[in-house]
């Protein structure tokens, strides 16, 4: 059941404002919000413990060194249990209810466990290792798009109240979703709506874009809509940019060219690029 909103939360810079975010869309939706941290186990350092190297040197390095990973270990799952005590001192300072969950394995592993219960999932752009050069989320980011069946929510830098998004739309499968989540939910609702289809598109995907606007206007939402001709990535990095939009929705796999933008190193680079949240529809 869908019934709360999943935030996943690491040591990062983007920390504060996932946490931002989630109150915030938790606020929206009537939802609560549950902190998800995941300890992810170091890759093993291979030592070399042949050659001259007496049996009972080695046995006691071996020794050591399972002491030491250990205490690394603990001490791993007191910096995560510090990080949720924060973490939910920001979202409770929302006023929604919030809960934590520590969690051992791997960033995607987590998310396919929990998110059967998630209205939505709240991630950072990028992660620890992007400020500290360790594992991080960010670089999970891809998968994390390419596996999650519920709308991903990945937060900027720093949160500030949304009042304009754009709806990057193809006419695709997972775009038309898009329109239809927004339509329905009052996640968005109140906020002005804008549609920007990139290309030149024949007489079938304008007929999409016109039903979009009309399902949208028909939601209560204030909708303009445009095709305007260049590359995807382009033309939606600049409408952003000119037009003040405070948050992109699009389709994170579509059968034209914007499904390029989700596919290998583009991902990361339209994402870093973009300066506000990202709201991907599969």
């Amino acid at each position: 059941m869908s019934n709360k909103i999943i935030a996943l939360v690491d040591a990062s810079v983007y920390g504060r404002s996932v946490c931002e975010h989630s109150a915030w869309i938790a606020g929206r939706l009537s939802l609560p919000v549950e902190l998800v941290h995941v300890l992810t186990r170091p890759a093993a350092e291979s030592a070399d413990l042949s050659g001259s190297i007496a049996l009972g040197a080695r046995t006691a390095l071996l020794t050591e060194l399972t002491r030491l990973d250990e205490e690394r270990a603990k001490l791993a799952q007191k910096q995560g249990r510090a990080l949720l005590e924060d973490a939910r001192g920001i979202v409770a300072a929302g006023g929604v209810s919030v809960s934590e969950r520590l969690r051992h394995g791997e960033v995607v592993e987590a998310l396919a466990d929990l998110e059967a219960e998630a209205a939505m999932i709240v991630v950072g752009k990028r992660g620890e290792a992007a400020d500290f050069n360790k594992l991080h989320l960010g670089s999970n980011l891809e998968r994390l798009a390419r596996a999650s069946h519920k709308p991903l929510f990945v937060a900027s830098r720093a949160f500030k109240p949304l009042k304009r998004f754009l709806i990057a739309f193809d006419g695709g499968t997972s775009s038309l979703k898009a329109v239809d989540h927004v339509a329905r939910s009052p996640l968005l609702a109140g906020l002005e709506a804008r549609l920007l289809m990139a290309g030149s598109p024949g007489v079938e995907l304008k007929r999409k874009l016109d039903g979009a606007q009309a399902q949208l206007e028909g939601a209560g939402f204030t909708v303009t809509a445009e095709v305007r001709d260049g590359a995807p990535e382009t033309v939606i990095a600049e409408a952003i940019e000119r037009e003040a939009v405070d948050l992109l929705v699009m389709g994170a796999y579509g059968h034209s060219r914007i499904r390029t933008l989700l596919i290998g190193s583009t991902t990361t680079q339209m994402l870093r690029a973009c300066k506000v949240p990202v709201l991907l529809f599969r």
